[in-house]
């Protein structure tokens, strides 16, 4: 395993939320080229989500079939292809089904990415490089609209496109000459791909499931604050843009921290006593919430503040337990860690959206919307941790 691969996993896995992140700016500006509504240009974003969810099914094990890097090549030459398309597109739905093929192809980048991980280095080593990725990912959402504006505000909204267009054909050139193979020559890849068998020893593993449920939380307790955030913060509480973004870009710096730090904390206390720290976290930021919003003040900026704070204990939270509960999940399978990978992916990523859009349909308040979500899941995983009888599903995997 080559000791420079950690850089090269890092540039690739920016694609994802580079897709993401850069055009929010400009999503104004294209729903008035293409006279579509603001919903349909939302759709765009969504239709992105949901291919990289189904992705993540489809992708995995052919990863395992044919390995890593060819799947990476392939996933970051389809990026290219269709951010190209992107930039040329006259017709709407053209622009919505290029959008579909981008999430494929980050889909697939992101499932080689932390593939290669699993497959290079122990649960333990894997914790410490996934928090590093993770704080990669972070660091963009907080980065990218800035650089999205500018370029839609020099050039238009399809520069955007074509800057995605050229990382990504320059990340795609430096693969070709230096990201190497690491998918471990006894992975399973016989049979069928698509057929049960491949999927259920990965489903019917309780300790998969236990920390696959774990990341899935977190995420959909981030996800429940940025959706809620902007329309409580200046819909409700009457805060400025500007002082929207201020708070915003606090906890981005707070989040990236935390990211970069999570793995000293990973290193000291081990996988499993993360997780825990964090899930206190998680319910602290829920309990300060609370206590915030029964005796803070209601209105203003000095409201807002009292609502973004436990936001970011909730993001040193997420930060802390992303990395060592994806590496305990696919801990135990070294022979299929692109299949496992890509289950964790989709149960991440469909189940934190349906958990918001549940929360969602409720009539509570951003805060106490928080407060249910983010502290009842948290308190329920934590309660599962500490009885003895469900051990089997959280303790640590002895190392290979």
């Amino acid at each position: 395993m080559r000791k420079n691969i950690l850089p090269m996993l890092m540039s690739i896995v920016v694609l994802s939320p580079l897709a993401i992140d850069i055009y929010l700016p400009s999503m104004p500006a294209m729903a008035a080229e293409f006279n579509v509504s603001s919903s349909q240009i939302q759709s765009t974003l969504v239709l992105f989500l949901f291919a990289m969810g189904i992705g993540q099914i489809l992708i995995g094990p052919l990863a395992d079939r044919f390995g890593r890097r060819p799947v990476a090549l392939a996933g970051i030459a389809l990026y290219v292809a269709s951010s190209l398309l992107a930039t040329v597109v006259v017709e709407f739905h053209w622009l919505q089904f290029a959008r579909v093929l981008q999430g494929l192809a980050a889909c697939a980048t992101s499932i080689v990415v932390f593939s290669a991980v699993r497959d290079s280095y122990t649960a333990k080593q894997g914790a410490y490089y996934y928090s590093y990725l993770n704080g990669v990912i972070c660091v963009i959402p907080a980065l990218a609209p800035t650089l999205g504006g500018l370029l839609a505000l020099q050039f238009g909204w399809r520069s955007t496109f074509v800057f995605m267009a050229l990382y990504a054909a320059l990340i795609l050139l430096i693969s070709l000459f230096h990201l190497p193979e690491t998918r471990p020559e006894k992975t399973h890849s016989d049979g069928v791909l698509y057929n049960w068998a491949r999927f259920k020893p990965i489903l019917q593993d309780s300790h998969f499931l236990f920390y696959a449920l774990t990341c899935m939380v977190g995420m959909a307790s981030i996800l429940t604050y940025v959706s809620y955030a902007p329309d409580w913060l200046i819909g409700h509480l009457g805060v400025s843009e500007l002082s929207f973004s201020a708070l915003f870009g606090l906890n981005a710096v707070v989040n990236i921290g935390a990211c970069f730090a999570a793995p000293l904390v990973i290193k000291r206390f081990g996988n499993r006593a993360t997780v825990l720290i964090a899930l206190l976290i998680l319910i602290t930021s829920a309990v300060v919430q609370f206590f915030a919003q029964q005796f803070g003040p209601e209105s203003g900026m000095a409201a807002a503040i009292i609502f973004m704070l436990p936001m970011m204990l909730l993001c040193i939270g997420f930060a802390l337990l992303l990395g060592p509960a994806t590496s305990m999940a696919l801990s135990a399978f070294g022979e299929r860690a692109g299949t496992a990978a890509a289950i964790l992916g989709c149960i991440q990523m469909s189940g934190a959206a349906l958990l918001a859009g549940l929360i969602q349909q409720t009539n509570l308040s951003a805060p106490y919307a928080l407060i249910v979500l983010m502290g009842g899941l948290s308190t329920s995983l934590l309660l599962v941790m500490l009885m003895p009888r469900y051990n089997h599903w959280h303790q640590e995997p002895l190392a290979p």
